[in-house]
């Protein structure tokens, strides 16, 4: 758990697919966001009253059902507020349609939902939140900066990248998420993925620049045919 002057940010890990699970808590007001709620809304409701918070916002990198499964049980117990690019809300709308898939949780709960934009700014009391859109995992993905901090969900993580050959990927534009949008973020922001996948929980931009493969592209050409190498 990382502590500063004015907020918490925890990562929990849970799941069968080493998930990361954020909070983000405002020490003054004692209002919290989770990002990404999965598989064990009890255990993120109990961090929640251990740490002496209220959970106030659910902010979603993407829907993959193994970021937001715990979406409808976490509305259900709470009014909490639900911060999704409207990329993707356009999307999960697409793929409801083409797969049959029931969302009508989220017809209940409409008035909960926020759609965002890139550089749209978030206050989980008085700590500030920044959208950043990096499409290319989904239309909407997106990561969220609190102060020096990098929520990546499944754009980047730790010496790899998402995979692009989902339903709504796209490589040429995950090439600019990774190599024109977070490139050009300072060095010392301290990446936080959504999986557990690398050979650490975190690193700095600025290692991931140097090291990570996926951010060495100098054209999106030459990263679509890497991606596409392998399948």
């Amino acid at each position: 758990m990382m502590n500063s002057d004015k907020f918490v940010l925890k990562q929990i890990e849970l799941g069968p697919m080493l998930n990361f699970i954020y909070l983000i808590g405002c020490e003054e007001t004692r209002e919290a966001a989770v990002v990404d709620p999965a598989w064990d809304v009890p255990a993120i409701l109990a961090t929640v009253r251990k740490l002496d918070f209220q959970l106030r916002h659910i902010l979603l990198t993407h829907a993959h059902p193994d970021h937001a499964n715990g979406l409808e049980e976490l509305l259900e117990s709470t009014d909490a507020r639900v911060y999704l690019h409207a990329d993707e809300i356009k999307y999960v709308r697409e793929m409801a349609e083409r797969y049959q898939v029931p969302i009508e949780f989220m017809k209940r709960h409409a008035e909960n939902i926020q759609p965002v934009s890139d550089n749209y700014e978030i206050h989980v009391g008085k700590i500030p939140i920044r959208c950043l859109h990096t499409p290319g995992h989904t239309p909407g993905s997106q990561c969220f900066l609190v102060g020096k901090n990098l929520i990546s969900g499944d754009t980047l993580f730790v010496g790899a990248c998402g995979r692009v050959d989902f339903p709504g990927g796209d490589p040429e534009k995950m090439w600019w998420s990774l190599n024109r949008k977070l490139r050009a973020l300072e060095d010392d922001i301290v990446l936080y993925p959504g999986h557990n996948y690398g050979d650490r929980p975190t690193a700095t931009l600025g290692d991931q620049k140097r090291n990570n493969p996926y951010m060495q592209f100098a054209s999106a050409a030459e990263f679509v045919r890497a991606m596409g190498a392998g399948r």
